[in-house]
C-alpha cells in the first residue's frame, strides 16, 4: 500500500517591520504607513503605532526575472489608474492602464536600466532618469522621446517634480543636485530666463525654434553636504522641502520659498553685494552697473531669481543606522512645517517633525536670511521584529509561548498570532532556552569562558546542559531559592563540568537522560555516558565540523549535519552510518527529527532535530547565490525528499518543533519568523517527484527561452516605441491551448454538420457531443480558452498564435491561403461570441485587424467577414455604451432621492458638527444662566 504524509503550509510571517530593499509611503489621509516586508505590505497607524492589516499578494504569477526599480502613479487619473513603470531590463519603460490590467505600450531608448520616473504636463509627459546619465522627456500622446537632457557625471539615482511642476531635481553620485525648471510653467508666470540669454547671445529666432521642443531648461546646482551618492529626493507634499536622501545615514533638508519670497532674496543679495563693494571701496563702478544691469534685465526688469534665492538649507537629519527610504507625510501638521518618516536597514522605522519657531506654517525670511528649524523624532516602530538576524527559536513546553534570540534582545513571542509580548535586552544569543517555571526572579549567571554554542534541556527538567568554546561541558540544575535568601528566587547551580579536547559546538542530550552527545571542532560526535562520562560511540564520517545534531525521541537514531552540505542518520547502538544525504547546496545549520510510532521525519534547516514521527526536516541556505532559503521535509526510512517549503528569502538560522510536531517555527536572517502547520491535506511521494520534475523543467524552459547566453540585441532606435508585453511561457502555453480549441471546435462544427445531413436524409441518430467541450458550443469553448488567458498576455498570444502555422504546407501556402483561413475562421468565431463577452472580443478583434490590416483590405475573400463585423460590433457595442449609460443615471438619481429624504447621508458632516456645537453651547449658557439666577433669589432672601 502506498504511503500518505501530511502536507505542511506556511500559516504566518511575523517579525519584520520594513525590508531593506523597498520603500514606503503614506496613504492619502497620511495616518497610515504603507511599509513592505518581505513579500508583504504592512499597514501601519502612525498614532497608534499599531499594524492595522497586512496586505498579501493573491496568486503568485511568473514573471520576469528582473526586477521594476520604480512605478509612478498619474496624479490626475482616476485612483492611480495610470502606471509607469521602469526596470532592469535597461531600456524599457512600460505604461499600464491599472483597470484593463495591461500594458500599453513600451518607450525604448536608454542604455541602462531605469531608475525613477515623474509625470508633467497633466500626464501628457513623462520623466525618466538612468544609470546611462541621461534624462528622457517623453510625450505620451505621440509617443516619442521630446527631449534628452545631458549633463550629468555619474548615474542618475532619483528625481522628483515640485507639485506646482516649477522646478524638476535630479539626484546623482555627483556632489551637487542638479535643478531644472519647467518652460511651460515659465511662460505662464511671465518670467523668461530664455530672453536673457537670448539677450547675451543675440541669437532670438535660433532659439526660438530649438525651445520649441525644450520642456526642461537647466537652472543651477545645490551643493550638497554629505559626499556619498544621492538615494532619493523628494519634494514634500505643500512643496515647500526638499528632502535628499543619501547612501548613507544623513537626510538633508532644503526650504523651497515660493516666487514671492524668492524675489525678495534676490533684491537683498543684490543690496548686499553693493554694500560690500561699497565697504571695500571698489573704484570699478563700471563693472558694478553692467552686473546689476545683467541682473536686472528681464520682462518688466525683473529680476533673475538663481538657485540660493530659492532653496535654503536646513539642519540635518542624522540617524544610527542606514537609511533605506524617505517618505513625506501629504497632511501637513499644524505646528509644523511637514512630517518625514524614515525607514532603516536594521528593521526600524522613525518619525520626524520639521518644526519652526513661528506659528504660520510657512517660515517668512528676514533680511539677514536666518532660519529657525527644529528637528524632533516623534516616534519609532521597533517593538515588532529584531534589529538583526534571528539566531535562535525556541518554544515552550505547552507550546504557548516562543522566544527569539537576536545580537543584542530576547522576545517572547504567541506563536498563534505573531504579536510580540515582551523585549529583553541582552547580548549576543546564540541559543536559547524556556524555562518551565513561572512567576520566578532571573539573574545573569557567568557559565563559560567562552561564547555559549549551544544548550539542551535535560529530559527530567530539573536543568540543562551547555557547551562552549572553552572546550567545556556544564551541567545545571535550577535551585529555587539563593542560600542565606528569604525571598523565593530561580537561579541555576553548575554541579558538574566535563572537559572536551576541542571546541564544543553542539550538545544534545538522550530522551532517557542516559547519554549526551557532543559535536565538537575536530568534526567529530562523541557519545557518552551522562553518569560516569565515559566514552560510548565516537562518530566519523564527516568532513566538515557538524553545526547541528538531534537525538530521536525513542532514542534510537541521532541525526548530524554538517558543514560539509551532508546529511547522516546514525544508529546508537552501534554507532553505524544508516544512511549519508547530499541535501543541500551549502552548509546545514538545524535540523529537527521527530519519531511516531515506527515511521521517521526528519525537519532540516540551517541545523539539526527530530519530531515524534521519524520524519526528518532538513534546511539550508546557499551563500554563493542565495538561492537555497528552503525547508526540506525528509522521510528518514526510506531516505526520500517529501516536501520542499519555500518562503524564506535569506538564510534560515534556526528550526524549531512542536512537541506534538503539529507546527514548525523557523527563524532567518531576513529577520522573519515564519510558522508552518501540518495540514490535513495528504500527499504522496511520486506525486510531489513529478511536481519537483515539472518546476525543474520549467525553469530549465524559462532559461532556454530568454536565453540568457545569447549576445544582446541590438540597441533600439532613439525614442522608439515597442509592445508593452514579452514573449513568455505563459505566451506560448496560452498560443497552444487557443490552435486546441479551435481544431475542437472546428472538427465539432464538421460533426454537426454531418448529423444535420442525415437527419435531412431521414436517418434519425442521437447527436453525442465531444465530452472534451464540457458541454459548451463551440464558439463557447473557443471564448472560454481565450478568457483564461491574462489580460496582459493577450496580445502577444495573438500575435505568437499567427506565427505558429503548420510547417507542413510550403511558404507560398502558409502566407497565403493558411494564413487567411486561420485568420478568417478566427474573426466569425468572435462574431459568434459577441453576445457574450463584448470587451474581450472587441480587444481581440481589434488586435486582428491592426495586425493584418494591410493583408486584410488585399484579400477580396475577407469582405464578406469583414461586413459581418462591422454589422455586429457597432451595434453591441452600442448596446452596451447604452446601458451602462441608463445604470450611472439611474445610480445618480437614487443617490439624490436618498439625499433628500435622509439628513444623514450625503451631507456634510463639518457644518452638521457646527450645529450640534452650537446647540450645546446655547444649552450650556441657558444652565450658567439659570445657576446665577437661582444664586442672586438665595441672596436677596437672606
Amino acid at each position: 500500500m502506498v504511503k500518505s504524509y501530511l502536507r505542511y503550509e506556511q500559516a504566518a510571517s511575523f517579525g519584520v517591520i520594513v525590508s531593506v530593499e523597498s520603500n514606503i509611503t503614506y496613504d492619502s489621509s497620511g495616518k497610515h504607513l504603507l511599509a513592505p516586508a518581505l513579500e508583504k505590505i504592512g499597514v501601519w497607524h502612525v498614532r497608534q503605532v499599531v499594524c492595522t492589516k497586512t496586505l498579501s499578494p493573491s496568486v503568485s504569477s511568473r514573471g520576469s526575472s528582473l526586477f521594476v526599480n520604480c512605478v509612478v502613479s498619474s496624479p490626475s487619473s482616476l485612483v492611480g489608474s495610470v502606471l509607469a513603470s521602469g526596470s532592469k531590463d535597461n531600456d524599457i519603460i512600460i505604461y499600464w492602464d491599472v483597470v484593463g490590467e495591461t500594458g500599453l505600450f513600451r518607450l525604448r531608448g536608454h542604455r541602462d536600466q531605469i531608475t525613477d520616473l515623474v509625470f508633467l504636463d497633466s500626464d501628457k509627459k513623462l520623466v525618466t532618469s538612468s544609470k546611462d546619465k541621461f534624462l528622457r522627456v517623453w510625450d505620451l500622446e505621440t509617443q516619442h522621446c521630446m527631449q534628452i537632457v545631458s549633463g550629468h557625471h555619474s548615474e542618475i539615482w532619483s528625481i522628483d517634480v515640485d507639485p506646482d511642476e516649477r522646478y524638476l531635481v535630479t539626484g546623482s553620485a555627483d556632489l551637487e543636485l542638479r535643478l531644472f525648471y519647467n518652460v511651460k510653467h515659465e511662460l505662464m508666470s511671465g518670467e523668461s530666463m530664455v530672453n536673457v540669454t537670448a539677450a547675451k547671445t543675440g541669437n532670438d529666432r535660433e532659439l526660438s525654434t530649438q525651445n520649441k521642443w525644450e520642456v526642461l531648461k537647466p537652472f543651477g546646482e545645490i551643493t550638497r553636504q554629505s559626499k556619498d551618492r544621492v538615494a532619493t529626493v523628494r519634494f514634500s507634499k505643500s512643496g515647500n522641502l526638499l528632502a535628499c536622501q543619501v547612501a548613507g545615514k544623513t537626510v538633508e533638508l532644503f526650504l523651497v520659498l515660493d516666487e514671492v519670497q524668492s524675489k525678495c532674496e534676490a533684491k537683498q543679495r543684490l543690496k548686499n553685494r553693493k554694500k560690500e563693494k561699497k565697504s571695500a571701496k571698489m573704484e570699478v563702478e563700471e563693472t558694478e552697473n553692467v552686473e546689476a544691469n545683467h541682473e536686472t534685465k528681464g520682462a518688466g526688469n525683473t529680476l533673475v531669481v538663481k538657485v540660493p534665492d530659492v532653496f535654503k538649507l536646513l539642519p540635518t537629519i542624522l540617524v544610527s543606522k542606514k537609511i533605506c527610504s524617505i517618505s513625506f507625510c501629504p497632511v501637513t501638521p499644524e505646528s509644523s512645517l511637514a512630517s518625514l518618516a524614515l525607514s532603516l536597514n536594521n528593521n526600524l522605522l522613525e518619525f520626524y517633525s520639521i518644526k519652526s519657531d513661528g506659528s504660520e506654517k510657512t517660515l517668512s525670511i528676514n533680511l539677514e536670511r536666518t532660519l529657525s528649524i527644529e528637528l524632533e523624532r516623534t516616534l519609532s516602530i521597533e517593538l515588532e521584529g529584531h534589529r538583526s538576524d534571528v539566531r535562535s527559536v525556541t518554544l515552550s513546553s505547552d507550546n504557548s509561548f516562543l522566544m527569539s534570540t537576536s545580537h543584542n534582545a530576547v522576545k517572547i513571542w504567541n506563536p498563534s498570532t505573531g504579536s510580540c509580548l515582551k523585549t529583553i535586552d541582552s547580548g549576543y544569543g546564540l541559543c536559547g532556552l524556556i524555562v518551565p517555571i513561572t512567576n520566578m526572579e532571573f539573574e545573569v549567571v557567568g557559565a563559560h569562558g567562552g561564547s555559549v554554542r549551544s544548550i539542551a534541556t535535560i529530559p527530567n527538567g530539573n536543568g540543562f546542559v551547555t557547551g562552549s568554546a572553552d572546550h567545556d561541558v556544564k551541567f545545571w540544575e535550577y535551585i529555587n531559592q539563593k542560600p542565606g535568601q528569604d525571598s523565593k528566587s530561580l537561579t541555576i547551580l553548575n554541579v558538574r563540568t566535563m572537559k572536551m579536547n576541542d571546541d564544543v559546538l553542539v550538545v544534545a542530550v538522550s530522551p532517557d537522560a542516559k547519554y549526551v552527545a557532543v559535536a565538537l571542532l575536530d568534526c567529530t560526535v562523541k557519545i557518552l555516558f551522562m553518569d560516569s562520562f565515559k566514552i560510548f560511540l565516537s562518530l566519523y564520517g564527516h568532513k566538515l565540523p557538524v553545526l547541528c545534531m538531534d537525538i530521536s525521541s525513542d532514542g534510537d537514531l541521532i541525526v548530524t549535519g554538517s558543514a560539509d552540505k551532508n546529511l547522516r542518520i546514525w544508529g546508537l547502538d552501534f554507532g553505524d552510518c544508516h544512511k549519508s544525504i547530499f541535501a543541500h547546496a551549502d552548509r546545514f545549520f538545524l535540523v529537527n527529527l521527530l519519531i511516531t510510532n515506527s515511521d521517521e521525519v526528519i525537519f532540516q534547516c540551517y541545523g539539526c532535530s527530530i519530531c515524534p514521527q521519524h520524519t526528518l526536516h532538513v534546511q539550508c541556505w546557499e551563500r554563493s547565490s542565495f538561492e537555497d532559503c528552503l525547508l526540506k521535509y525528509w522521510d528518514a526510512d526510506k531516505f526520500e525528499l517529501l516536501l520542499t517549503l519555500e518562503g524564506h528569502h535569506a538564510a534560515v538560522w534556526c528550526l524549531a518543533v512542536s512537541n506534538r510536531g503539529d507546527f514548525v517555527v523557523t527563524g532567518s536572517h531576513d529577520r522573519s519568523i515564519r510558522r508552518w502547520d501540518r495540514t490535513e491535506e495528504p500527499f504522496f511521494i511520486e506525486e510531489e517527484k513529478e511536481k519537483r520534475l515539472e518546476e525543474i523543467f520549467e525553469a530549465y524552459m524559462d532559461d532556454t527561452f530568454e536565453d540568457r547566453n545569447a549576445p544582446k540585441e541590438e540597441l533600439p532606435e532613439e525614442g522608439a516605441v515597442a509592445l508593452a508585453g514579452k514573449r513568455t511561457l505563459e505566451t506560448l502555453t496560452a498560443t497552444d491551448s487557443i490552435i486546441d480549441a479551435l481544431e475542437v471546435a472546428e472538427v465539432e462544427l464538421k460533426r454537426i454538420a454531418e448529423h444535420e445531413e442525415e437527419q435531412a436524409r431521414g436517418k434519425v441518430a442521437e447527436f453525442q457531443p465531444n465530452l472534451i467541450m464540457l458541454g459548451l458550443s463551440p464558439s463557447g469553448y473557443v471564448l472560454r480558452a481565450l478568457s483564461n488567458i491574462s489580460t496582459n498576455d493577450l496580445e502577444q498570444t495573438l500575435l505568437h498564435y499567427h506565427s505558429q502555422m503548420p510547417s507542413s504546407c510550403s511558404l507560398i501556402r502558409r502566407t497565403g491561403l493558411q494564413i487567411m483561413t486561420k485568420l478568417a475562421s478566427m474573426l466569425l468565431w468572435m462574431c459568434l461570441c459577441l453576445d457574450v463577452l463584448v470587451e474581450l472580443v472587441c480587444r481581440i478583434v481589434t488586435i486582428l485587424l491592426q495586425t493584418h490590416h494591410s493583408l486584410l483590405i488585399s484579400t477580396p475573400s475577407a469582405r464578406p467577414v469583414l461586413s459581418v463585423l462591422k454589422e455586429i460590433i457597432y451595434a453591441r457595442v452600442k448596446e452596451c455604451h447604452d446601458t451602462l449609460g441608463f445604470n450611472l443615471a439611474a445610480m445618480d438619481h437614487l443617490k439624490q432621492l436618498m439625499a433628500s429624504r435622509s439628513d444623514a447621508l450625503f451631507r456634510d458632516a463639518k457644518s452638521k458638527l457646527v450645529e450640534i456645537r452650537s446647540q450645546q453651547l446655547k444649552r450650556f449658557e441657558a444652565r450658567t444662566e439659570t445657576k446665577t439666577e437661582k444664586r442672586k433669589k438665595k441672596k436677596h432672601k437672606k
